[in-house]
């Protein structure tokens, strides 16, 4: 599968300096001219993009997981993380998915790949993963805590709509299921198994 990456509303130029090197963030900053010829100081962060993974189950069940990390309150979120330094986004699906919840996918369907905020460099890829099986036992981080939690396709939509449900970029996708009954179909195609 070969993945585009998702272009950014407002690209880092070229010429941009690095100020600050975080362990999660990066701060750019350059000169740019404005309207009236006047100039100022642009500035942008880039982070390591992530993917999200939305395994669905033989029985037609989503996946979906209660999560606990140090200092965030419980939320609700799909499998996923980073993309590691050269490791490509399907890659890193695959991984994420076996280490959160030690489940295999004999296909992954990209379902959307979006830069979602202009100031922050960093592409979220949402996949989709179906053919599932169990070979291992989730083997997590030491900042998480994760309950799998398989829900219908019906839960799926009242939990991706709740104010617990961390994965906002598959939202506005979520509410136009609801309003709009071909992409309802085509929604839950996708997520049958």
């Amino acid at each position: 599968m070969n993945i585009q990456r998702p272009k950014s509303r407002q690209p880092i130029p070229d010429h941009a300096k690095k100020v600050f090197s975080g362990v999660l963030f990066d701060v750019y900053q350059w000169e740019q001219e404005l309207f009236d010829g006047s100039k100022t100081v642009f500035e942008k962060i880039r982070r390591p993009d992530t993917v999200t993974v939305f395994p669905v189950l033989p029985n037609g069940k989503i996946i979906l997981t209660e999560q606990q990390q140090p200092g965030k309150e419980p939320f609700i979120a799909a499998t996923g993380g980073r993309v590691d330094k050269g490791e490509d986004p399907l890659e890193a699906a695959k991984r994420e998915l076996l280490e959160e919840s030690g489940y295999e996918a004999s296909e992954f369907v990209l379902w959307d790949a979006q830069q979602p905020t202009s100031k922050i460099e960093w592409a979220v890829y949402t996949f989709v993963a179906r053919g599932l099986k169990k070979i291992a036992e989730p083997n997590l981080e030491a900042g998480e805590k994760v309950i799998l939690k398989p829900v219908t396709f019906e839960e799926f939509m009242e939990l991706g709509l709740s104010e617990n449900f961390i994965e906002k970029e598959v939202v506005f996708k979520l509410f136009e299921a609801r309003l709009d009954p071909k992409k309802f179909d085509a929604l839950q195609k996708l997520f049958n198994p």
